[in-house]
């Protein structure tokens, strides 16, 4: 029988963590848990989830980088099955790190989950077929529904197009084509 403890890795992003999921497994195959209250409370993050769902995406897609104004979203992030190449962004003004990136391979094999902290945008470009789970901590807000485009050149992102066969080959939804620059979004917080 192996067993891997829950692993709280906090990133040089005050609030964004890099997580080992508790995983264990025998002869019959294997159980993980990405998420207990108590635990995480005991590792300093206390939010409770109040809604969880699903992505199911192409090789190809791109999924910008997303948020909602108003009721912010702080949610945990794993990929289930396939590999993304996922980006977290701090968007808060006042932050040391705002407007760096940190990126992560997030595969159905590694298991590690990210928690995305309040204030901060989210994306991913997906390397192969993926299911993608949100555990969120609050629920789905349509009106505060934004997000900054992938190529915000103020943010800078370095996706690793060429492990799709380069950027003629990305899928991006409507809406992710007409998102917000990063001035557009700082405007809309002083507005």
């Amino acid at each position: 029988m192996m067993i891997q403890k829950f692993d709280f890795q906090p990133l040089d992003m005050q609030g964004a963590y890099l997580i080992k999921p508790f995983y264990a497994s025998d002869e019959r195959g294997g159980l993980i848990k990405d998420y207990n209250i108590d635990i995480f409370k005991a590792n300093g993050i206390k939010y409770e989830l109040k809604e969880v769902f699903y992505t199911l995406s192409k090789k190809g897609v791109i999924r910008a980088i997303h948020f909602q104004l108003g009721k912010q979203q702080p949610k945990l992030v794993r990929c289930i099955s396939g590999h993304v190449y996922d980006v977290i962004v701090d968007l808060r003004p006042e932050s040391s790190t705002f407007k760096q990136w940190r990126g992560f391979h997030l595969t159905g094999e590694n298991m590690n989950t990210l928690l995305v902290p309040p204030f901060f945008g989210h994306g991913y470009l997906v390397l192969e077929d993926s299911i993608v789970s949100y555990k969120c901590a609050e629920v789905f807000f349509g009106e505060g529904d934004s997000g900054i485009m992938f190529d915000d050149a103020k943010i800078g992102v370095k996706w690793p197009f060429e492990l799709i066969g380069g950027k003629e080959n990305l899928i991006i939804s409507e809406k992710d084509l007409h998102l917000l620059s990063l001035d557009g979004y700082l405007e809309s917080l002083y507005a």
